[in-house]
Protein backbone atom coordinates (compact mmCIF):
# COMPACT_ATOMS: atom_id res chain seq x y z
CA UNK A 1 0.00 0.00 0.00
CA UNK A 2 1.08 3.28 -1.03
CA UNK A 3 2.22 5.71 1.77
CA UNK A 4 -0.35 8.62 2.23
CA UNK A 5 -0.02 11.89 3.24
CA UNK A 6 -1.22 14.92 5.39
CA UNK A 7 -5.08 15.03 4.75
CA UNK A 8 -5.81 11.85 2.85
CA UNK A 9 -8.16 9.62 4.63
CA UNK A 10 -8.91 5.81 3.89
CA UNK A 11 -11.92 3.96 4.84
CA UNK A 12 -11.99 -0.19 5.43
CA UNK A 13 -14.72 -2.68 6.38
CA UNK A 14 -13.85 -5.11 9.44
CA UNK A 15 -14.50 -8.53 9.86
CA UNK A 16 -17.20 -7.51 12.56
CA UNK A 17 -18.70 -5.82 9.94
CA UNK A 18 -17.76 -2.19 11.31
CA UNK A 19 -16.44 0.57 8.98
CA UNK A 20 -12.96 1.98 10.17
CA UNK A 21 -12.48 5.37 9.13
CA UNK A 22 -8.57 6.51 9.36
CA UNK A 23 -7.02 10.30 8.63
CA UNK A 24 -3.78 11.49 8.89
CA UNK A 25 -2.95 14.80 10.52
CA UNK A 26 0.42 15.31 10.38
CA UNK A 27 3.84 14.01 11.47
CA UNK A 28 5.35 14.24 14.78
CA UNK A 29 7.81 17.37 15.17
CA UNK A 30 9.60 14.55 17.26
CA UNK A 31 9.55 11.44 15.36
CA UNK A 32 8.82 12.03 12.32
CA UNK A 33 6.27 9.85 11.91
CA UNK A 34 3.01 10.00 10.41
CA UNK A 35 0.16 10.59 13.01
CA UNK A 36 -3.59 8.88 12.35
CA UNK A 37 -6.93 8.94 14.06
CA UNK A 38 -9.72 6.36 13.48
CA UNK A 39 -12.69 5.90 14.35
CA UNK A 40 -15.30 3.32 13.82
CA UNK A 41 -18.85 3.29 11.93
CA UNK A 42 -21.81 1.13 11.29
CA UNK A 43 -22.22 1.82 7.79
CA UNK A 44 -19.27 3.54 5.34
CA UNK A 45 -21.55 6.87 4.67
CA UNK A 46 -20.73 7.34 8.32
CA UNK A 47 -17.48 6.99 7.77
CA UNK A 48 -16.94 9.31 4.45
CA UNK A 49 -19.09 12.08 6.10
CA UNK A 50 -16.71 12.07 9.51
CA UNK A 51 -13.19 11.88 6.90
CA UNK A 52 -15.07 14.93 4.79
CA UNK A 53 -15.79 17.18 8.15
CA UNK A 54 -12.81 16.30 9.81
CA UNK A 55 -10.43 17.15 6.53
CA UNK A 56 -12.41 20.11 6.35
CA UNK A 57 -11.65 21.16 10.00
CA UNK A 58 -7.55 20.56 9.06
CA UNK A 59 -7.66 22.48 5.99
CA UNK A 60 -9.23 25.34 8.00
CA UNK A 61 -7.26 25.05 11.19
CA UNK A 62 -10.25 23.72 13.65
CA UNK A 63 -9.40 20.40 13.69
CA UNK A 64 -8.47 19.69 18.03
CA UNK A 65 -6.67 16.04 17.93
CA UNK A 66 -9.24 13.93 20.01
CA UNK A 67 -6.31 13.16 22.56
CA UNK A 68 -6.05 16.54 23.00
CA UNK A 69 -9.73 17.56 23.58
CA UNK A 70 -10.12 18.02 27.11
CA UNK A 71 -13.14 17.91 29.13
CA UNK A 72 -13.29 21.95 30.20
CA UNK A 73 -13.01 22.85 26.40
CA UNK A 74 -16.21 19.97 25.82
CA UNK A 75 -18.34 21.31 28.71
CA UNK A 76 -18.16 24.97 27.51
CA UNK A 77 -18.53 23.67 23.85
CA UNK A 78 -21.69 22.31 24.99
CA UNK A 79 -22.90 24.65 27.18
CA UNK A 80 -22.98 27.35 24.39
CA UNK A 81 -24.09 25.30 21.12
CA UNK A 82 -26.78 22.35 23.31
CA UNK A 83 -27.80 24.08 26.27
CA UNK A 84 -27.55 28.22 25.88
CA UNK A 85 -30.56 28.44 23.00
CA UNK A 86 -33.02 25.70 24.88
CA UNK A 87 -33.35 27.35 28.35
CA UNK A 88 -33.80 30.37 30.46
CA UNK A 89 -30.82 32.52 30.86
CA UNK A 90 -30.71 32.17 34.35
CA UNK A 91 -31.08 28.30 34.32
CA UNK A 92 -27.95 28.71 31.83
CA UNK A 93 -26.17 30.74 34.28
CA UNK A 94 -26.42 28.25 36.95
CA UNK A 95 -25.12 25.98 34.25
CA UNK A 96 -21.94 27.69 33.66
CA UNK A 97 -21.74 28.37 37.26
CA UNK A 98 -21.53 24.74 37.89
CA UNK A 99 -18.77 24.07 35.29
CA UNK A 100 -16.89 27.24 36.09
CA UNK A 101 -16.70 27.23 39.72
CA UNK A 102 -16.67 23.09 40.52
CA UNK A 103 -16.05 20.84 37.47
CA UNK A 104 -13.43 22.75 35.03
CA UNK A 105 -11.13 23.61 38.33
CA UNK A 106 -11.15 19.91 39.42
CA UNK A 107 -11.24 17.87 35.78
CA UNK A 108 -11.47 20.25 33.04
CA UNK A 109 -7.67 19.54 32.28
CA UNK A 110 -8.15 15.69 31.85
CA UNK A 111 -8.83 14.98 28.09
CA UNK A 112 -12.45 13.86 27.29
CA UNK A 113 -11.18 10.41 25.58
CA UNK A 114 -9.49 9.73 29.60
CA UNK A 115 -11.70 10.66 31.82
CA UNK A 116 -12.66 8.00 33.60
CA UNK A 117 -15.89 7.33 36.50
CA UNK A 118 -13.59 7.12 39.74
CA UNK A 119 -12.30 10.75 38.60
CA UNK A 120 -16.03 11.94 38.43
CA UNK A 121 -17.38 10.48 41.51
CA UNK A 122 -13.62 11.67 43.20
CA UNK A 123 -15.47 14.99 42.49
CA UNK A 124 -18.92 14.51 44.19
CA UNK A 125 -17.32 13.26 47.15
CA UNK A 126 -15.00 15.92 47.27
CA UNK A 127 -17.85 18.59 47.29
CA UNK A 128 -20.16 16.87 49.56
CA UNK A 129 -17.11 16.66 52.43
CA UNK A 130 -16.62 20.13 51.21
CA UNK A 131 -20.25 21.08 52.58
CA UNK A 132 -22.11 21.44 49.38
CA UNK A 133 -25.82 20.93 49.64
CA UNK A 134 -26.97 17.74 47.65
CA UNK A 135 -28.69 20.04 45.15
CA UNK A 136 -25.98 21.65 43.77
CA UNK A 137 -23.82 18.13 43.70
CA UNK A 138 -27.17 16.87 41.27
CA UNK A 139 -26.46 20.33 39.11
CA UNK A 140 -23.30 19.40 38.58
CA UNK A 141 -23.78 16.00 37.65
CA UNK A 142 -26.80 17.30 35.41
CA UNK A 143 -24.23 19.46 33.30
CA UNK A 144 -21.54 16.56 33.07
CA UNK A 145 -23.64 14.04 32.32
CA UNK A 146 -25.51 16.03 29.61
CA UNK A 147 -22.24 17.31 28.25
CA UNK A 148 -21.02 13.77 28.25
CA UNK A 149 -24.08 11.93 26.85
CA UNK A 150 -24.03 14.27 23.87
CA UNK A 151 -20.21 13.59 23.41
CA UNK A 152 -21.16 9.81 23.30
CA UNK A 153 -23.45 10.55 20.06
CA UNK A 154 -20.69 12.42 18.91
CA UNK A 155 -18.62 9.41 18.55
CA UNK A 156 -15.87 11.30 20.89
CA UNK A 157 -16.28 8.97 23.35
CA UNK A 158 -17.10 5.04 23.65
CA UNK A 159 -19.44 5.87 26.88
CA UNK A 160 -20.63 8.56 29.32
CA UNK A 161 -18.57 7.31 32.68
CA UNK A 162 -20.74 9.66 34.60
CA UNK A 163 -23.60 7.27 34.74
CA UNK A 164 -22.62 5.01 36.83
CA UNK A 165 -21.80 7.15 40.32
CA UNK A 166 -23.40 7.67 43.53
CA UNK A 167 -24.60 11.05 44.20
CA UNK A 168 -25.84 12.36 47.66
CA UNK A 169 -29.58 12.41 48.05
CA UNK A 170 -31.56 15.99 47.90
CA UNK A 171 -32.53 17.47 51.69
CA UNK A 172 -35.37 19.61 51.20
CA UNK A 173 -34.91 22.29 53.66
CA UNK A 174 -37.40 22.36 56.71
CA UNK A 175 -40.40 23.93 55.99
CA UNK A 176 -42.19 26.10 58.99
CA UNK A 177 -45.71 27.45 57.59
CA UNK A 178 -47.37 29.56 59.74
CA UNK A 179 -50.46 28.23 62.35
CA UNK A 180 -53.50 30.16 61.84
CA UNK A 181 -53.09 32.80 64.41
CA UNK A 182 -49.65 33.20 63.09
CA UNK A 183 -50.91 33.55 59.70
CA UNK A 184 -53.76 36.27 61.48
CA UNK A 185 -51.59 38.55 63.41
CA UNK A 186 -49.57 38.60 60.08
CA UNK A 187 -52.08 40.03 58.47
CA UNK A 188 -52.99 42.22 61.06
CA UNK A 189 -49.68 44.12 60.87
CA UNK A 190 -50.00 44.18 57.46
CA UNK A 191 -52.86 45.95 57.16
CA UNK A 192 -50.74 49.58 57.04
CA UNK A 193 -48.55 48.67 54.66
CA UNK A 194 -49.51 50.12 50.76
CA UNK A 195 -48.88 46.11 49.93
CA UNK A 196 -51.16 44.56 52.14
CA UNK A 197 -53.80 43.70 49.44
CA UNK A 198 -50.66 41.76 48.03
CA UNK A 199 -49.72 39.85 51.12
CA UNK A 200 -53.64 39.29 52.08
CA UNK A 201 -54.24 37.46 48.20
CA UNK A 202 -50.95 35.34 49.03
CA UNK A 203 -52.17 33.81 51.94
CA UNK A 204 -55.16 33.14 50.68
CA UNK A 205 -54.41 31.97 47.27
CA UNK A 206 -50.79 30.29 47.51
CA UNK A 207 -49.35 31.82 44.72
CA UNK A 208 -45.68 31.99 43.87
CA UNK A 209 -44.14 34.80 44.96
CA UNK A 210 -43.30 36.04 41.05
CA UNK A 211 -46.89 35.13 39.71
CA UNK A 212 -48.16 37.49 42.61
CA UNK A 213 -46.21 40.18 41.16
CA UNK A 214 -46.95 39.55 37.88
CA UNK A 215 -51.01 39.74 38.14
CA UNK A 216 -52.27 41.84 34.60
CA UNK A 217 -55.77 43.77 35.56
CA UNK A 218 -56.74 42.20 32.37
CA UNK A 219 -56.69 39.00 34.54
CA UNK A 220 -58.78 40.03 37.31
CA UNK A 221 -62.51 39.14 37.23
CA UNK A 222 -64.40 41.38 39.45
CA UNK A 223 -67.79 39.37 38.43
CA UNK A 224 -66.56 36.46 38.82
CA UNK A 225 -64.60 36.76 41.92
CA UNK A 226 -61.39 35.46 40.19
CA UNK A 227 -57.87 35.91 38.98
CA UNK A 228 -55.88 34.01 36.03
CA UNK A 229 -52.48 32.97 36.78
CA UNK A 230 -50.50 33.26 33.14
CA UNK A 231 -47.09 34.94 33.97
CA UNK A 232 -44.22 35.34 36.22
CA UNK A 233 -41.95 38.03 37.77
CA UNK A 234 -38.14 37.18 38.26
CA UNK A 235 -35.19 38.85 37.89
CA UNK A 236 -33.41 37.40 35.24
CA UNK A 237 -29.48 36.95 35.70
CA UNK A 238 -27.74 37.52 32.00
CA UNK A 239 -24.21 35.94 32.64
CA UNK A 240 -22.63 36.96 29.27
CA UNK A 241 -23.73 40.71 30.19
CA UNK A 242 -22.95 40.31 33.52
CA UNK A 243 -26.32 41.78 35.27
CA UNK A 244 -29.60 40.97 35.91
CA UNK A 245 -33.11 41.83 34.88
CA UNK A 246 -36.79 42.33 35.92
CA UNK A 247 -38.58 41.36 33.08
CA UNK A 248 -42.09 39.24 32.88
CA UNK A 249 -41.89 35.46 31.97
CA UNK A 250 -44.52 32.68 30.93
CA UNK A 251 -45.43 30.52 33.74
CA UNK A 252 -43.10 27.24 34.38
CA UNK A 253 -45.66 24.48 33.25
CA UNK A 254 -49.39 24.25 31.57
CA UNK A 255 -50.13 23.00 35.11
CA UNK A 256 -48.91 26.86 36.29
CA UNK A 257 -51.99 28.78 34.18
CA UNK A 258 -54.72 28.39 36.09
CA UNK A 259 -57.48 30.31 37.85
CA UNK A 260 -57.84 31.45 41.33
CA UNK A 261 -60.96 32.21 43.23
CA UNK A 262 -60.97 34.81 45.58
CA UNK A 263 -62.59 36.24 48.83
CA UNK A 264 -64.90 38.55 49.07
CA UNK A 265 -62.25 40.85 51.36
CA UNK A 266 -59.73 40.13 48.81
CA UNK A 267 -62.01 41.12 45.85
CA UNK A 268 -62.62 44.79 47.96
CA UNK A 269 -59.10 45.46 48.21
CA UNK A 270 -58.23 44.74 45.11
CA UNK A 271 -60.91 47.17 44.39
CA UNK A 272 -59.71 49.95 46.76
CA UNK A 273 -56.21 48.96 44.76
CA UNK A 274 -57.46 49.57 41.60
CA UNK A 275 -59.24 52.81 42.64
CA UNK A 276 -56.21 54.49 44.30
CA UNK A 277 -53.78 53.44 40.99
CA UNK A 278 -55.79 56.03 39.15
CA UNK A 279 -55.21 58.48 41.01
CA UNK A 280 -51.37 57.80 41.00
CA UNK A 281 -51.57 57.36 37.14
CA UNK A 282 -53.27 61.25 37.23
CA UNK A 283 -50.87 62.31 39.92
CA UNK A 284 -47.78 61.39 37.74
CA UNK A 285 -49.39 61.65 34.07
CA UNK A 286 -46.78 61.06 31.59
CA UNK A 287 -43.71 59.87 34.15
CA UNK A 288 -46.26 56.87 34.89
CA UNK A 289 -45.28 53.25 33.95
CA UNK A 290 -48.52 51.66 32.88
CA UNK A 291 -47.54 48.08 32.88
CA UNK A 292 -51.24 47.01 34.00
CA UNK A 293 -49.90 45.49 36.97
CA UNK A 294 -52.03 45.10 39.67
CA UNK A 295 -49.43 45.38 41.90
CA UNK A 296 -46.92 47.77 41.56
CA UNK A 297 -45.17 51.14 42.80
CA UNK A 298 -47.02 54.55 43.01
CA UNK A 299 -45.23 55.10 39.19
CA UNK A 300 -46.49 51.86 38.14
CA UNK A 301 -42.99 50.28 38.06
CA UNK A 302 -42.71 46.47 39.23
CA UNK A 303 -42.43 45.57 42.49
CA UNK A 304 -38.72 44.17 42.58
CA UNK A 305 -39.67 40.72 44.01
CA UNK A 306 -36.37 41.72 46.41
CA UNK A 307 -38.09 44.50 48.13
CA UNK A 308 -41.19 42.68 48.43
CA UNK A 309 -38.90 40.28 50.30
CA UNK A 310 -37.61 42.98 52.76
CA UNK A 311 -41.15 44.08 53.11
CA UNK A 312 -42.21 40.83 54.19
CA UNK A 313 -39.21 40.49 56.93
CA UNK A 314 -39.97 44.15 58.41
CA UNK A 315 -43.92 42.57 58.63
CA UNK A 316 -42.50 39.79 60.68
CA UNK A 317 -40.43 41.84 62.89
CA UNK A 318 -43.19 44.13 63.66
CA UNK A 319 -45.56 41.56 64.70
CA UNK A 320 -42.85 38.99 66.16
CA UNK A 321 -43.46 36.28 65.06
CA UNK A 322 -40.95 34.29 64.07
CA UNK A 323 -38.46 34.19 60.64
CA UNK A 324 -40.09 32.45 57.89
CA UNK A 325 -39.27 32.89 53.84
CA UNK A 326 -41.80 34.55 51.55
CA UNK A 327 -42.38 31.17 50.08
CA UNK A 328 -43.38 29.98 53.32
CA UNK A 329 -46.89 31.74 52.91
CA UNK A 330 -47.84 29.23 49.99
CA UNK A 331 -46.80 26.86 52.42
CA UNK A 332 -49.08 28.41 55.00
CA UNK A 333 -51.70 28.31 52.87
CA UNK A 334 -51.62 25.07 51.54
CA UNK A 335 -50.97 23.48 55.06
CA UNK A 336 -54.06 25.12 56.78
CA UNK A 337 -56.37 24.02 54.23
CA UNK A 338 -55.29 20.42 53.92
CA UNK A 339 -55.53 20.61 58.15
CA UNK A 340 -59.03 21.68 57.42
CA UNK A 341 -60.24 18.55 55.46
CA UNK A 342 -59.47 19.92 51.73
CA UNK A 343 -59.76 18.07 48.74
CA UNK A 344 -55.89 17.62 47.50
CA UNK A 345 -56.62 17.35 44.20
CA UNK A 346 -58.13 21.04 44.38
CA UNK A 347 -55.10 22.23 45.89
CA UNK A 348 -52.95 20.86 43.51
CA UNK A 349 -54.67 22.61 40.92
CA UNK A 350 -54.81 25.92 43.13
CA UNK A 351 -50.93 25.24 43.49
CA UNK A 352 -50.49 24.79 40.03
CA UNK A 353 -48.83 21.45 40.41
CA UNK A 354 -48.79 18.64 37.95
CA UNK A 355 -49.38 15.86 40.24
CA UNK A 356 -51.47 15.53 43.96
CA UNK A 357 -48.50 13.06 44.83
CA UNK A 358 -46.37 16.60 44.49
CA UNK A 359 -48.36 18.38 46.61
CA UNK A 360 -48.96 15.98 49.54
CA UNK A 361 -44.84 15.61 49.58
CA UNK A 362 -44.19 18.82 49.24
CA UNK A 363 -46.92 20.75 51.28
CA UNK A 364 -48.74 18.27 53.65
CA UNK A 365 -47.01 19.20 56.69
CA UNK A 366 -47.27 17.78 60.36
CA UNK A 367 -48.32 19.82 63.14
CA UNK A 368 -49.25 20.00 66.74
CA UNK A 369 -52.38 21.36 65.85
CA UNK A 370 -53.34 18.76 62.93
CA UNK A 371 -52.13 16.07 65.36
CA UNK A 372 -54.48 17.22 67.73
CA UNK A 373 -56.97 17.23 65.63
CA UNK A 374 -56.06 13.90 64.23
CA UNK A 375 -56.41 12.58 67.69
CA UNK A 376 -59.63 14.31 69.00
CA UNK A 377 -61.22 12.44 66.52
CA UNK A 378 -61.39 9.54 68.13
CA UNK A 379 -63.94 10.98 70.98
CA UNK A 380 -67.16 8.97 70.95
CA UNK A 381 -65.22 6.05 69.53
CA UNK A 382 -62.69 4.73 71.44
CA UNK A 383 -64.82 4.64 74.80
CA UNK A 384 -61.80 4.37 78.11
Amino acid sequence: MAKRGHGEGTIRKHKNGKWEARLSIGYDPMTGKLKQVSKYFKTRKEGQDWLIENQHNINTGRFIEPDKLTLGDWVKRWLTVYVKPGIRPTSYANYVDAANLHIIPALGHIPIQSLRTNNIQELYNLKSTEGLSGFMVQRIHRVLSGALKQAVKENLIPFNSAEHTTRPKIKRKEILPLSIEEANKYLETARSDSLYPAFLLELTSGLRRGELLAIDWNNVDFAKGEIAIKQSLCRVRYIDEGKTKLELTDVKTEASKRVIPLLKDVVMELKKLKAKQIEERLFFGQCYHNNNLVFCSEDGKPVDPRNFHRKHTSILKKAGIRHVRVHDLRHSFATILLQEGENPENLRDMLGHTRTSTTMDLYCHSTIEGKRKAVNRLCGIIKG
